[in-house]
């Protein structure tokens, strides 16, 4: 289980740099990205978040890169595409997050393990749901389909792959923070501390400052 990030063509993007990234795709987000697969997720996330401020917000500033950081930095509810993905290495069956699914909400996967009964991530065409069966957690890859693929795993591995996607979540920020730290200077702290908002957990010590 890994926390993935749906990204897409950066299409022109030059306010820091970005990797080479397809149309459409998921990033998994750990401390071993590359400085460029950084800047591409908080150009992502950032740019979800970047909806003209309403009238409980301050305008959005004229300075480009203020601009796009403006969203990330002032808005409380804070949305990232994408979500857990599960990979079945025995068969080859992926679990991907659906079109209603969003990194900001991966707690939701705790409260399902604790006791929930369905989890859904989607709608048509797509439809990714997981459901418990007393110990036995069965991810649906599409609902939709009677004939979908299935992983099937125990609560336990479950709990497992959960600490281990924090896991890999907490590394992220903390890589992070040290890429903010020299392509954002001036914005080092608050973009930090937004993007650890987005995930849910504490941000992370700051870096030196030169």
């Amino acid at each position: 289980m890994h926390p993935v990030l749906e990204i897409c063509a950066p299409d022109g993007f030059g306010l820091w740099p970005v990797a080479e990234v397809g149309s459409f795709g998921f990033l998994p987000l750990s401390g071993e990205l590359s400085p460029a697969e950084v800047g591409t997720a908080v150009m992502r996330i950032a740019g979800c978040n970047g909806v003209t401020p309403d009238g409980d917000r301050p305008p959005r500033p004229a300075d480009t890169l203020d601009s796009f950081l403006h969203g990330l930095l002032t808005f409380d509810s804070l949305f990232a595409p994408g979500g857990l993905r599960v990979i079945d290495n025995s068969t080859g069956v992926t679990f991907l997050p659906g079109c209603c699914d969003g990194l900001e909400g991966w707690r939701d996967w705790h409260q399902f393990v604790d006791g929930g009964s369905l989890l859904g991530f989607g709608h048509e065409p797509v439809s990714p749901v997981a459901e418990r069966f007393g110990e036995t957690v069965r991810l649906t890859v599409n609902a939709d389909r009677s004939d979908s693929p299935v992983i099937e795993l125990s609560v336990t591995a479950l709990r497992n792959l959960l600490v281990g996607a924090e896991r890999d979540l907490a590394d992220f920020l903390a890589l992070t923070a040290d890429w903010a730290s020299r392509e954002l200077p001036g914005h080092c702290a608050p973009v930090t501390a937004a993007l650890a908002r987005v995930f849910d957990l504490p941000a992370p010590a700051m870096p030196p400052q030169p």
